[in-house]
């Protein structure tokens, strides 16, 4: 399982159907302070809550 995965995952536990907006709102956050390498991870979190992200492999 990616940490991106692991990261929707604990997000959708501590905020059900808020989950996406909170990872929004941090990909903002970083994307202010201009880490690529951290909006590039919130970008495939948000991918995977909004399940165009979904992995390929089989699901546990």
């Amino acid at each position: 399982m990616s940490q991106a995965v692991q990261v929707a995952a604990q997000l959708l536990r501590q905020y059900g159907d808020d989950a996406e907006v909170i990872a929004t709102l941090r990909a903002a956050e970083v994307a202010a302070q201009g880490d690529a390498e951290a909006l590039a991870h919130w970008d495939e979190v948000i991918a995977c809550l909004s399940g165009s992200g979904a992995p390929d492999g089989p699901a546990n």
